[in-house]
């Protein structure tokens, strides 16, 4: 399949902003493939990796708790505590993409490779695995930082290396669920934004080879949610919600589904308020969460309260006001809906 979008790519020369789309996506989720390595190595029932404890603490505190706030800080000990972890720069990307400092995107996304590559003298799986996400991280970079047009190709020529090192790994270890975890995310992300593309095999990677099997959930309920089969895809949330039922990000997923679910049974109002709820409970904490993401949750909260009681809330200058707010939204400073 990587083979098959690579070449397509090649052909449209990802002009397009679909395209862009797709990869910005798939950036996303490679920040959350990768870095959930990081628990004590959940992947794996047998023949562990050693991962640094201030890693691991990192990893649970962002997508076992959702902390975004409180993981920064534990990324940044582990940086300089373990140096030699891979997975602890990847961390610092997710973080820096999510607040657009590109400079520091750049910075750690050449560590993450750089580091990759000192670990494959001695774990060549898994040096392979973090060499192909850095250099895929680089390309993500260059399209945000520099647009399409200039990005793109630079984008392009690392994808080609992407899947050479991906491919490198499978050759060492094809059923390893953390190789599995981070493929099945990145052919998902692409299919599911290429029309050419087909999410089947990225869905079916994630169902029988990923773990851990959380974030295997989400991303197969991602999946199916943007193929419109919203039955499975609110089973795979429930799914990866009762293994993480502190994190926010998994309730608004969750309401996702169910208010897009609602959309097409004409608004029906037991789904609506099941949304609502989710809407509440990914909001309850919104101080550890980026403050982009409390202003999406929050607009698409005050949509589907619109729809629930027939309200015309003005959404759009609400968020705006998150969004670009100084200093910390805490539930307090949440406008009233």
């Amino acid at each position: 399949m990587m083979k098959t979008i690579l070449a397509s790519l090649s052909k449209q020369m990802l002009s397009s902003k679909q395209t862009v789309r797709a990869i910005a996506s798939a950036a996303i989720a490679l920040s959350i493939g990768i870095n959930s390595a990081l628990a004590g190595d959940p992947f794996r029932s047998s023949n562990p990796q050693a991962i640094g404890p201030n890693t691991e603490t990192a990893f649970k505190t962002m997508f076992q708790q959702g902390n975004y706030k409180q993981a920064k800080a534990q990324v940044q000990q582990a940086l300089s505590s373990e140096p030699n972890e891979p997975l602890a720069y990847a961390m610092a990307v997710a973080l820096s993409y999510i607040e657009q400092d590109l400079n520091s995107m750049n910075s750690y996304a050449q560590k993450t490779r750089e580091v990759a590559e000192q670990l494959s003298k001695t774990n060549p799986l898994r040096g392979n695995i973090y060499t192909a996400a850095g250099h895929f991280l680089e390309g993500a970079n260059a399209i945000a930082k520099e647009g399409t047009a200039k990005g793109a190709p630079q984008a392009l020529n690392k994808l080609r290396v992407v899947f050479q090192y991906l491919d490198a790994a499978e050759k060492i270890a094809p059923n390893d669920p953390e190789l599995n975890l981070l493929k099945g995310y990145m052919d998902l992300m692409l299919a599911t934004n290429l029309p050419f593309s087909n999410a089947t095999e990225a869905i079916q990677r994630l169902e029988q080879k990923a773990s851990p099997r959380y974030l295997a959930y989400r991303g197969i309920a991602v999946g199916y949610r943007d193929q419109k089969k919203y039955d499975r895809a609110l089973e795979f949330a429930n799914k990866s919600l009762a293994e993480t039922p502190q994190n926010p990000e998994i309730h608004y997923l969750k309401a996702q589904i169910l208010s897009a679910q609602a959309k097409g049974k004409g608004n029906d109002k037991t789904l609506l308020e099941e949304a609502r709820k989710n809407f509440d409970a990914a909001l309850v904490k919104p101080d550890q969460l980026p403050r982009s993401l409390v202003a999406e949750i929050f607009f698409q909260q005050c949509k589907t309260r619109n729809r629930l009681d027939n309200k015309s809330r003005n959404c759009d200058p609400m968020r705006d006001k998150i969004r670009d707010a100084d200093g910390i939204w805490g539930p307090a400073a949440l406008p009233a809906l």
